[in-house]
């Protein structure tokens, strides 16, 4: 059964007005405040529907999940992120009910739809402004551990025309929102293919994003990541269905939507940074952190050619993703939990400024033409001759100092950093500990 119009609410606080949308597992009443004033709210509820589903109480926990998650956002109010008012529990049957501010507007998603009419599309500084204060609220959220995994021009709401709104957090809390196509995943043409797989990764919401920006500037949605991954189907660039945007938008947009995660823009202020054009897409550093660490000092270092140094400090940075200022080595659990975000930012910067000579993908790609498994289990044969190749072993004997070597990448061999021949538990232990160095590289690149 649904609450019908006039139906009173929380000790007469509040009176239904209608139904403003359900989906797999929420409604969406809009409702009044009976004060003199009047005041339009809404009300989401889990489905009523769902009660005879044997899960229904994981549902209604994760639902107050949500409450509790834009509860932690509205401490302090973003002006572009919807704001909760109240939360109260219903009835005999105590139905959870999450409050909200109304938006008096349209959907981007409705806006661009034109009422059935040939879609009505946003000129490029409307849509670029309206998607940078999106972004501006999706970096105050990932700020704060949430990752919002169902942005798509349906929750977006446009207030008074032109103010941009952030609604429906149904998916960050784990639960399904209004129209999406299934009870995880979100709205398909604008989910890459992990989210599908249960990816939580930031990059979820840059892809997102930018498949947004790409619907509002060409009123077409855009392929599926699922069939570009799996059925070979290609991505048709903005520009072609829209001439008239520039070519630094028609870039941005399919850089946010790179099909692997690891190749799109890893937080949103990159991603912005190509919507403003100040920096060329190839010229970016993204220094992504889960662990809030400065890679400035390594970058510079890696720019000016600093080898040694720079392989140093990879170890020191290294320490502080794992949790410590200091020590002897990184210890075999320590690699099978290392961040998967800061593992790929020291790569990426290792393969850029060397030119594809050094990094752990580099080190991966050599271990698997040495014969090794691409699971990354112990092979001695392959990893006695993938050591020999990178310069680890010279004559069978495992190398354990730089001075052994000439400080520059024309005497080092290809894959030979980083190397993190640093204390005495690596000289002990030699060829092991690196091996599990390439282990790390196995499980997240």
């Amino acid at each position: 059964m649904y609450w019908n119009t006039g139906h009173r609410l929380h000790n007469d606080k509040y009176i239904i007005q209608e139904i403003l949308g359900q989906g797999a597992f929420g409604i969406t009443y809009q409702a009044i405040q009976d004060t003199p004033l009047q005041l339009p709210v809404v009300i989401k509820t889990p489905n009523m529907q769902l009660k005879r589903d044997r899960q229904y109480s994981r549902y209604v926990e994760k639902f107050i999940q949500e409450a509790k998650l834009l509860g932690k956002l509205c401490q302090v109010p973003h002006q572009n992120i919807v704001r909760v008012l109240d939360y109260f529990e219903e009835g005999d049957s105590n139905t959870p009910c999450l409050v909200m501010e109304f938006i008096d507007g349209t959907s981007l998603f409705d806006l661009i739809e034109n009422a059935g009419q040939p879609a009505k599309l946003l000129p490029e500084k409307d849509a670029v402004n309206c998607l940078y204060q999106i972004g501006d609220a999706l970096k105050s959220i990932h700020q704060n551990s949430i990752v919002h995994r169902d942005i798509h021009p349906g929750n977006i709401m446009l207030r008074g025309g032109n103010q941009p709104i952030l609604i429906d957090f149904g998916l960050a809390g784990g639960i399904a929102p209004a129209k999406s196509f299934s009870k995880k995943f979100g709205n398909e043409n604008f989910a890459p293919y992990e989210q599908m797989k249960g990816s939580k990764e930031i990059t979820v919401d840059i892809y997102g994003f930018a498949a947004t920006l790409y619907y509002a500037v060409t009123g077409e949605y855009p392929t599926t990541s699922w069939d570009r991954k799996y059925h070979d189907a290609k991505l048709i660039a903005p520009k072609q269905h829209n001439p008239n945007i520039s070519d630094n938008l028609n870039q941005a947009i399919l850089a946010g939507m790179e099909l692997e995660a690891q190749d799109r823009p890893q937080t949103i202020q990159a991603w912005l940074n190509l919507l403003n054009g100040e920096t060329d897409i190839q010229d970016i550093d993204d220094l992504s952190s889960e662990k809030g660490i400065d890679y400035r000092k390594l970058r510079d270092l890696l720019a000016a050619g600093n080898w040694k140094d720079a392989d140093y400090k990879t170890y020191v940075v290294m320490l502080q993703a794992i949790g410590r200022e200091k020590g002897d080595w990184i210890r075999e659990e320590e690699f099978l939990n290392f961040p998967c975000t800061d593992l790929r930012t020291l790569d990426r910067l290792w393969v850029k400024y060397s030119n594809g000579k050094f990094g752990f993908s580099v080190q991966k790609q050599i271990y698997l033409e040495s014969g090794g498994k691409p699971d990354g289990k112990y092979d001695k044969e392959a990893w006695e001759k993938f050591a020999d190749l990178v310069g680890w072993r010279k004559e069978a004997v495992w190398i354990s100092s730089y001075d052994e070597f000439i400080l520059s990448t024309k005497s080092y061999p290809k894959g030979y950093l980083p190397n993190l021949v640093y204390g005495v538990g690596l000289v002990v232990l030699g060829g092991f500990l690196k091996f599990n160095w390439v282990i790390l590289s196995h499980r997240s690149l």
